[in-house]
């Protein structure tokens, strides 16, 4: 699958419904400019190909069609990444889990810190008072 095959079925599933490229950008409020991207298949129209997953959602709920099988063949094509590895929750997730990480090796060490200190002058006091 490439983005010329996706895009011509998209304007394919909208010609069936009797929809026009303006009708369909009212509708999902995308320019009318991306609509017509997205069905030439000009993925470099994009900055992000997060906005092309948007849209592509968008796009599929206004013709009635199940927004994860136009997600699905789109993640058929070559450098696109699949939903999991691109979602913001499990970015922030594994972000959080990595702060939470740090905290606690930092904690850690400072605690070990202190309690090598408290020893230390545990043993100096006592060796002071030795006579």
């Amino acid at each position: 699958m490439t983005f010329i095959e996706l895009g011509a079925f998209l304007r394919q599933q909208r010609e069936l419904r009797g929809l026009s490229r303006d009708e369909v950008a009212r509708q999902t409020r995308i320019p009318p400019t991306l609509v017509s991207a997205l069905e030439d298949g000009q993925a470099d129209r994009f900055p992000e190909l997060v906005f092309v997953v948007n849209h592509l959602k968008a796009y599929a709920t206004a013709l009635g069609l199940s927004p994860d099988e136009v997600l699905n063949r789109f993640h058929e094509i070559p450098g696109t990444l699949a939903p999991t590895e691109q979602s913001p929750v499990a970015l922030e997730a594994a972000r959080r889990k990595s702060a939470w990480t740090v905290m606690l090796i930092v904690g850690v060490v400072l605690v070990l810190g202190l309690a090598l200190l408290w020893w230390w002058t545990q043993v100096q006091i006592a060796a002071n008072l030795r006579p």
